[in-house]
């Protein structure tokens, strides 16, 4: 390994610390500022306000970013999209829940035709 790629791991390893370090104090301030006034529950250490911020990121996912699934599945939805005729693609739309909630009712003059 070159001299380079082990002030790049150095480097890397340091900037986790950091942030493991900020992310714990985050945490431990903001859990003893609330937690214990509003619920009367026990203030926390650095150490246990790293291991709530560990076991948020295992049971809620990533730190923030976007997801990979999302350019994924707008890519094949797109290969879909163009596959369609265009019966196929008024069909798709008609069954697609409003924004408001429920399905948007089909044209029933269309349905006749």
């Amino acid at each position: 390994m070159s001299v380079k790629w082990i002030v790049r791991m150095f480097v890397v390893a340091l900037i986790v610390l950091i942030f493991i370090a900020a992310g714990g104090q985050a945490v431990l301030h903001l859990w003893n500022w609330l937690m214990p006034s509003l619920f009367g529950w026990h203030e926390l250490t650095f150490w246990r306000a790293v291991g709530l911020l560990a076991l948020c990121r295992i049971l809620f996912g990533s730190f923030g970013g976007r997801p990979m699934w999302r350019s994924n599945f707008r890519r094949r939805m797109g290969e879909r999209w163009d596959k369609m005729t265009p019966e196929e693609r008024d069909r798709f739309k008609r069954g697609i829940p409003s924004p408001c909630g429920g399905v948007i009712p089909p044209d029933e003059a269309k349905q006749k035709a």
